[in-house]
């Protein structure tokens, strides 16, 4: 049993054969997948999703890419689809300092109010941190620590910077790159970080895993992304699926 802890069901990359795909996941072994917004469409359609499979749960939220094009009343709207049960985290959120689609200061904006929406409303959060660690870190301390405060997605640090997110009390999400040849400091955060405190994902439609690199990427294949972390940890595939399933249970508040 695997849980994938961040897809993009919603993308047109799946248009034709959303369904197979969840379905190919589930026989798969990947028992349920979190399906992350990163505008208002995007979030509807993962709750919709999420309505329809009881393998699917939603995240709603702007992705700082679409930080410009946010304001008060998309936010609103994202706040009332969080009281169906199936909307379990708010995100992705975060800061993108690489593409900066949005310009910093509307990032930082935007961040900060989701921070706060997410908090009021005791949803934890997925966070986007592109070349922007320090002021992640730095916006995150001044948060505080918490029992159940999100996941850092798909991440990109190295060990001392996983390690000071987990002291705030934030998961780990370890992605397909995790299998890449050249990925040596990814290989070390998977390798060396608490399992405890370990999610793995695949970022569908991107990244995929090897030997799946360069095509499309699906839930499924976050089992490729889970049999590395086993190899490089010298552990059984089944205690990464068991404890990575488990601590994305607890954090999303799901069973």
């Amino acid at each position: 049993m695997l849980i994938d802890s961040h897809a993009h069901l919603d993308m047109q990359d799946f248009d034709e054969d959303r369904i197979t795909v969840i379905e190919r996941a589930v026989e798969g072994g990947v028992t349920q997948i979190i399906t992350v917004g990163t505008d208002l469409d995007s979030s509807i359609f993962a709750l919709e999703l999420a309505r329809k499979h009881e393998s699917i749960y939603a995240a709603v939220g702007y992705h700082p890419h679409n930080a410009q094009r946010c304001d008060s009343q998309y936010l609103d709207k994202l706040s009332e689809t969080t009281l169906e049960p199936k909307v379990v985290a708010w995100g992705e959120i975060g800061l993108d300092f690489y593409r900066r689609y949005s310009p910093k200061d509307d990032q930082l904006k935007i961040f900060l109010r989701q921070l706060e929406i997410a908090d009021d409303l005791n949803l934890p959060v997925i966070i986007h941190d592109r070349e922007a660690h320090n002021d992640v870190l730095t916006i995150l301390k001044k948060m505080g620590k918490s029992e159940r405060k999100g996941v850092i997605h798909c991440f990109s640090g190295d060990i001392d910077l996983a390690m000071a997110f987990i002291e705030l009390g934030y998961y780990i999400s370890i992605p397909g790159t995790v299998t890449y040849k050249k990925a040596v400091q990814t290989k070390e955060v998977a390798s060396s970080i608490p399992l405890e405190y370990m999610l793995v994902e695949t970022d569908a439609p991107f990244l995929a895993p090897v030997p799946k690199r360069g095509k499309r990427n699906e839930p499924l294949f976050v089992n490729f992304t889970a049999q590395e972390i086993a190899r490089l940890r010298n552990i059984e595939f089944e205690e990464v699926a068991e404890q990575t399933s488990k601590n994305a249970k607890t954090l999303f508040g799901i069973q």
